[in-house]
């Protein structure tokens, strides 16, 4: 096998798992239309279903990071596979609520280890010049993942077909399971764990030697100081990281893109729809978001994070303002209707090509090697309970609210998130990991 097919299986494997993230998000929608004809869901019940999967998202991301720093990052992953297989069976077997609800959060077990330990073992694995773009595969997977999940839901519509669409997830974690026995492991987690001999071969497949000379060199030049995951972690000079890490983390949930997955047929549906013209128009917004996400693979590493997260900002805010204003003034029609379904994918466009990428892309960034998986768990712990939050209280605000209100609170997170970004977020742009991690500590002493 020569050097580019071994890296291009490596990256495919290493973001596979963000694609089972990404059905599993975007399957529960179409399945919500049906599964009230086999067991009777409350609205309620209808949020606890759709959010019970963030409940078990934030226990994973919890533990999954401090797992993969002491036992690397390959074994991981085969764990959240074998994880997402039991999750998705439980799921299609559920003879009532409660059991779809243990399925969901089962399901969220690997969903939290995935989104801390895919972005970590993509940004370990990149060349410095190419972080951005192969670090960002995590989120093309996830689109890709959303749109095969609408596929899958427009294909068993006609049959009703719920326990196909929850099930059918057991695929792609099988595939994962057997592609991570091929897996390398990381190697910076290699060195750190004192097996220079190991990462060398691996970074061959990968990297230049002049690159893995120096990247080896100021690996161990880090590891020379003498600390632990937990003094790294509560140190004064990760502080202020961990604050942004966790804001641009909480933000990317709060401007509402998962209520937009999770919902996108019954917002469809309340604004004027059928049900197989809601799934239709759900999975032409899929389609957008992996179109526009191959856009920020071509752009994160020449235009930077914080720009494109600053563009993304303003796009996403007017279209859901302009939505909000046509929903406020205009009286529901088929034409009303389908405008919804312009403006959300206007809105898909801009998080697709800004936020959804850069987030994962930076939260591995801004961290130290010692504490990197820890740190990342973290943040995506708080990204999972955001999530939570919105998926939770979205059919609630929906429903009390109305479509256009709910559209405004979310335009309105999008400008705080704006000021935030702007004021506090570094540009990581071309920096190997090494040199954010030694200009941290620089400006702590």
């Amino acid at each position: 096998m020569n050097k580019n097919l071994s890296k291009g299986w490596i990256f495919f494997f290493g973001a596979l798992g963000g694609l089972l993230y990404g059905y599993d998000t975007g399957v529960i929608s179409g399945a919500l239309l049906f599964i009230n004809e086999d067991i009777q869901l409350s609205n309620f019940l209808e949020g606890v279903v759709v959010s019970s999967l963030l409940v078990g998202a934030i226990v994973g991301a919890g533990m999954s990071g401090y797992v993969s720093d002491r036992f690397g990052r390959r074994r991981v992953v085969f764990v959240i596979a074998l994880i997402y297989l039991i999750g998705s069976l439980v799921l299609a077997l559920s003879p009532n609520a409660a059991i779809l609800i243990a399925g969901r959060v089962i399901l969220g077990l690997a969903v939290g280890g995935s989104t801390a330990i895919v972005p970590v073992y993509l940004s370990e694995m990149a060349p410095t010049h190419q972080r951005g773009s192969l670090a960002s595969l995590n989120q093309l997977m996830i689109t890709i993942g959303i749109v095969l999940a609408y596929l899958v839901n427009y294909a068993f519509t006609p049959i009703e077909g719920w326990r196909w669409m929850l099930g059918l997830a057991s695929v792609p974690a099988l595939i994962l399971m057997i592609g991570v026995l091929f897996m390398p492991e990381s190697p910076r987690w290699l060195i750190k764990h004192n097996r220079e001999k190991e990462a060398r071969k691996i970074m061959a497949l990968t990297r230049q030697q002049s690159e893995i000379d120096d990247e080896i060199k100021q690996m161990k030049k880090i590891e020379e100081v003498e600390e632990s995951t937990w003094d790294v972690l509560k140190s004064k000079w990760v502080r202020p990281m961990l604050l942004v890490g966790s804001g641009i983390a909480v933000f990317q949930q709060f401007i509402g893109i998962n209520a937009v997955i999770y919902y996108a047929p019954t917002i469809f549906t309340k604004a004027g729809l059928g049900n197989a013209a809601s799934i239709l128009g759900t999975l032409g917004i899929g389609i957008v978001n992996v179109l526009m996400t191959l856009v920020a693979i071509a752009t994160i590493d020449k235009l930077g994070r914080k720009k494109l997260l600053l563009i993304g900002n303003v796009g996403m805010t007017l279209s859901l303002a302009v939505l909000a204003t046509i929903l406020f003034t205009a009286e529901l029609t088929t034409a009303i209707a389908w405008m919804t379904v312009v403006f959300l994918g206007l809105f898909i466009m801009f998080f697709s090509a800004t936020w959804g990428p850069v987030v994962w892309v930076m939260l591995p960034e801004l961290f130290p090697l010692k504490a990197r998986g820890a740190a990342t768990g973290f943040t995506t712990l708080l990204l999972s309970l955001a999530n939570l939050i919105v998926s939770l209280f979205f059919p609630v605000m929906l429903g009390a609210l109305g479509t256009a209100w709910v559209f405004v609170i979310f335009a309105g997170i999008g400008v705080l998130a704006f000021l935030f970004v702007m004021k506090f977020v570094p540009e990581t742009k071309g920096r190997s990991l090494e040199d954010i991690e030694r200009d941290l500590r620089g400006e702590a002493s």
